[in-house]
């Protein structure tokens, strides 16, 4: 926002898919409101070693909240594409890695990779203790639950819409979405878990393909 001290404030991190000109991070990280008054605008904040970073303007194209996963497109130029992968050969037990910027951009604008291992895949439900904890939302997920990718790693806030690749190949297998948390929120930082989940590939392919952009 242009009239915002300061312009910009930093939400995840996001990958450039197809064309380049597609980029996908999680469904909430984009904001579900626009201010249009006051000139707020989606923005994709790169950085290459040979300048010092651009902003490129976005648009939504695409919101999946289920999976949490959310499509943007660039009003101009285009990103280095990252290639989307296959689900064949995945397996428990398998080292991956996943680049972003965690903690909201503190680090600066220079991408920070991490490596993991696939420890479960797993349904995405948590066990409850009480079934006082259960509400609509959770009770919907027990019903449709699908499958993601639990990893022997730690994310954090800002991690977000990390592509989840294999380290090899460059191929991208799942999109970082959450961390489990073992206290508190205000303690994720000082006592990470180690747990990080991953949205598998599949269901970013699917919305590409819904909105003709794959």
């Amino acid at each position: 926002m242009s009239t915002r001290n300061p312009r910009s404030v930093f939400l995840g991190t996001g990958f450039a898919v197809g064309d380049g000109s597609i980029v996908v991070t999680n469904e909430h990280v984009v904001p579900a409101i626009i201010d249009n008054k006051h000139l707020e605008q989606l923005a994709v904040f790169c950085h290459y070693k040979n300048d010092g970073g651009k902003v490129i303007f976005a648009k939504e194209v695409a919101r999946d909240k289920e999976h949490d996963i959310a499509i943007l497109k660039l009003t101009e130029g285009t990103l280095p594409p990252l290639k989307l992968g296959s689900l064949s050969n995945i397996r428990e037990g398998q080292f991956y890695a996943f680049t972003g910027f965690p903690i909201g951009m503190v680090l600066g604008l220079y991408p920070v990779t991490h490596r993991g291992m696939i420890s479960a895949i797993s349904p995405n439900v948590t066990p409850l203790l009480k079934s006082a904890q259960l509400n609509p939302k959770l009770l919907k997920r027990l019903e449709e639950p699908y499958d993601v990718f639990q990893l022997d790693a730690t994310a954090y806030p800002g991690n977000s819409g990390s592509p989840l690749y294999d380290p090899d190949s460059g191929d991208v297998i799942g999109i970082i979405n959450k961390v489990f948390v073992q206290e508190s929120k205000e303690n994720i930082l000082s006592k990470p878990s180690g747990i990080t989940y991953a949205i598998p590939i599949t269901h970013i392919k699917n919305l590409l393909k819904d909105k003709g952009l794959l």
